[in-house]
């Protein structure tokens, strides 16, 4: 069990990694800075260790075998522990995160996102206080996942109610009131008002895919028999939408002014009010321990969740989806 142990080292994981990422044994080998032979001998090395084939040799390229691709997820996971664990430590000793990743999920308004980030830049220009900021676009679940699986320290935009695992807290960002839109030259666009489902199934509707890889995916008004286009963001969903390609439910604030330019059409529908909420959450605590106080949080991470205890900040990523930028969020 030991040698087993003993092999499986940061270098061999990132060597796994490199070897996928890649393709082949020379790519991987290059970015290493190594040889083929050295990979390939290390390999067969990790392989003895295990007692498993880690690379199906009848293929030309690097093809995995089953027992490399759990190592290979797994490994990954390790790697991103370990980083975590030397962002923690250097978070003790100077205050700031080596690293904040932020996911926000793509019905909130990316014009406020990058503001806030001008603003956390602002506190030592033109660097900011050291802390790297990796912004993350997710739909749905997705935006959950990446937080509780840890690809994520700060989630916006949190769909529905959820159990909080230990060391997950999560507070209110608001409310959404979602219409119904068409393009002006779509069948429906002349149709009778409130459009009932009968109406609506015989029209294709536009849909933003989940980005969650291993929860259920979250389906929002679609009706079965209904064909759907499935697009990757609520910005190419409203696209579809102006191009008269389907119909489709988007937030209010974000519909509006095209609405008034005539660019689109709202239509009231046969269904109770379309108000969806919204939260916002983050890690709290360390290893899955017990949630701390704000007082052990990196300051990075301390800084975004002031700004979003400002109702303004909170309305903004709701409702500011275009017009000037504000200097109300600095």
């Amino acid at each position: 069990m030991s040698e087993r142990r003993n092999v499986l080292t940061p270098e061999a994981l990132a060597m796994m990694d490199a070897i996928a990422r890649t393709g082949s044994f020379a790519a991987a080998a290059r970015e290493l800075g190594k040889v083929p032979s050295a990979l390939t001998y290390s390999v067969r090395q990790l392989e003895e260790a295990l007692d498993v084939l880690l690379f199906d040799r009848r293929s030309r390229q690097a093809r995995l075998t089953a027992a490399g691709e759990e190592l290979l997820h797994e490994g990954r996971r390790l790697l991103q522990e370990m980083d975590a664990v030397a962002n923690r430590v250097r978070r003790v000793a100077s205050g700031w995160e080596t690293q904040l990743s932020i996911a926000v999920d793509s019905i909130l308004s990316t014009l406020t996102v990058f503001e806030l980030c001008e603003a956390f830049y602002a506190l030592n220009p033109p660097h900011g206080p050291g802390t790297r900021l990796r912004l993350r676009s997710e739909v749905l679940a997705g935006t959950w996942e990446a937080l509780v699986n840890g690809q994520a320290d700060l989630a916006l935009g949190v769909s529905g109610e959820h159990s909080l695992p230990p060391g997950i807290k999560m507070e209110p960002l608001g409310d959404l009131h979602m219409v119904y839109v068409v393009a002006p030259h779509h069948p429906l666009a002349q149709a009778p008002e409130p459009l009932s489902e009968a109406d609506l199934v015989r029209h294709r509707a536009i849909a933003v895919a989940d980005s969650a890889q291993r929860l259920a995916p979250i389906t929002v008004n679609l009706l079965p028999g209904q064909d759907v286009l499935t697009v990757p963001s609520v910005g190419s969903k409203l696209e579809a939408v102006l191009r008269g390609l389907g119909g489709g439910f988007l937030p209010d604030s974000l519909v509006d002014e095209h609405v008034q330019a005539g660019r689109l059409v709202r239509k009231e529908v046969r269904r109770a009010s379309q108000r969806v909420r919204l939260w916002y959450a983050w890690r709290a605590g360390g290893n899955g321990g017990p949630a701390r106080g704000r007082e052990r949080l990196g300051l990075a991470l301390q800084w975004w969740l002031e700004q979003l205890e400002r109702p303004a900040t909170r309305t903004a990523l709701l409702q500011r989806h275009g017009g000037l930028p504000s200097r109300s969020l600095a």
